[in-house]
């Protein structure tokens, strides 16, 4: 009580002596001279007369002494967070108090793209000055074991098996727009990443069709990279999840182009040609049946959950469509798939003799 009473007294005294003390009370309430949106960081330890002093040096705080001394009276002056502000314009010293002491800090997006390799998050993670990097520029094998992963299940995308292979990287981290704090890690933007793949992963296995051909939700999750490369159209995902297990119950190879093309790896020179498809590997599934050994992308949650519960269909084959929006034509039989390839053939001949 003594001591809210010498604050309150000293405030007066300075108001007093800095001019009229309505004035004063007023600067609490007057906009902070900033003309647009400002960050500011508060250094983990920093005292609140510290971070007054610096904002009036930098004549955004017109009263510093006078926000100091009401901070102290109010009992708030150490109860601010360090962190990253946003300081706004229209915002007074009251309201950018209240918004270090709840820990209002400023948080930043990243985005992982459907569809992109784990080395596309790297790249742009690299590239994103509010992220600190730890890690190589090139993922390594064991990039799972430092987010504490080391094997793939037989059920849900996070748990250990007897025996178990330890985890690939591709494919274990949900595209999605993801906020953070600065000085977030890399690694610990994975990790975010990687339990929001979990999350949906195993909701979509649980809740998948029982009499599809596939033994656990890693597996469930290699065949969502591959629809996920196939279709950028959302109404046609579950035609295709639901021809490519179709083909795998006949026993068919998936003779899917984007698992050849993300073998190839660095040696595709946008063109897969005759040799590419006879040349057998792990990612050749002209020449292999069943999956790939992994995933061979990120696959979206609405791709996970259309690949979990797929359209039935006797379709086996599709191809572009002629009318050029991204969608394809399915076909049941090898004659009808041959007769809409040569539809799209003669439709991209047409196109370049009209240029």
């Amino acid at each position: 009580m003594k001591k809210a009473l010498l604050i309150g007294v000293t405030l007066i005294a300075l108001l007093i002596a800095g001019g009229t003390v309505l004035q004063a009370v007023r600067s609490l309430d007057e906009t902070l001279n900033v003309a647009a949106p400002l960050r500011f960081k508060v250094p983990i330890g920093a005292r609140f007369s510290r971070v007054a002093a610096e904002l009036g040096r930098e004549g955004i705080v017109a009263e510093p002494r006078v926000w100091v001394l009401y901070a102290r009276w109010k009992g708030l002056a150490s109860g601010i967070k360090a962190g990253e502000y946003e300081i706004e314009p229209g915002m007074t010293p009251r309201t950018l108090l209240e918004k270090m002491v709840s820990g209002q800090v400023l948080l930043h997006s990243f985005t992982i793209v459907d569809g992109w390799r784990v080395q596309d998050v790297f790249d742009a993670m690299r590239q994103d000055h509010d992220i600190v990097s730890t890690l190589p520029p090139r993922p390594t094998p064991d990039l799972m074991e430092k987010l504490g992963i080391a094997h793939s299940g037989n059920s849900g995308s996070d748990k250990v098996a007897p025996n178990a292979a330890p985890v690939s990287y591709e494919g274990q981290f949900l595209p999605e727009t993801y906020k953070f704090p600065s000085g977030t890690s890399d690694i610990d933007l994975l990790r975010q990443a990687h339990a929001a793949l979990t999350r949906v992963l195993d909701a979509a296995w649980a809740a998948h069709d029982p009499t599809l051909p596939v033994q656990n939700a890693y597996d469930l999750l290699i065949m969502a990279s591959i629809v996920e490369k196939e279709s950028g159209v959302p109404a046609e995902l579950p035609k295709i999840a639901g021809l490519y297990w179709h083909r795998l119950k006949l026993g068919m190879r998936l003779q899917a182009d984007p698992t050849l093309i993300y073998g190839l790896g660095d040696s595709y020179d946008g063109e897969l040609h005759t040799v590419d498809l006879h040349t057998d590997g792990p990612y050749n599934t002209y020449t292999r049946l069943g999956l790939p050994p992994t995933p061979i992308a990120l696959a979206s949650a609405a791709v996970i959950d259309a690949t979990a519960r797929p359209e039935t269909t006797d379709a086996l084959f599709f191809v572009a469509s002629a009318k050029g929006d991204g969608t394809h034509v399915f076909s049941a039989t090898l004659e009808a798939h041959n007769a809409a390839v040569a539809e799209y053939v003669a439709h991209q001949r047409r196109k370049v003799q009209s240029r």
